[in-house]
């Protein structure tokens, strides 16, 4: 038996959530979506999830503010930054800044980059 590896997003456009789990709707992902920062944080320490893509702007303050937390606190976790506006540039390899709206293509790489191949 195959194990599901687990990826929240946390985001405040609920249609990216489902249109990200519809990709994957025949893959071995347990997909979970968190439509605030609470909500994520309180899903990042119950499911400790491979991956987590994280909005900066969500109705309850800032996701970018928890970076440091999560990569300190779940290190084997790989952290994608999602944001529409000003998008800085890093050249950190402990995350991943990404542009919204993200392509399906995109998304996946961020999975197939982690040795899980997605077709």
């Amino acid at each position: 038996m195959a194990i599901v590896k687990k990826i929240l997003l946390v985001d405040k456009d609920e249609d990216c959530g489902i249109l990200m789990k519809e990709l994957l709707i025949n893959e071995n992902f347990k997909f979970l979506i968190a439509n605030t920062l609470t909500e994520g944080m309180l899903l990042l320490e119950k499911e400790n999830p491979e991956f987590v893509f994280l909005d900066n702007i969500l109705p309850d303050g800032l996701g970018w503010e928890k970076t440091e937390y999560i990569l300190h606190n779940y290190p084997k976790t790989q952290l994608n930054l999602l944001s529409e506006l000003n998008v800085p540039k890093t050249s950190a390899v402990t995350f991943r800044i990404l542009e919204k709206p993200l392509t399906s293509n995109e998304f996946l790489s961020c999975l197939n980059n982690c040795n899980m191949k997605i077709e």
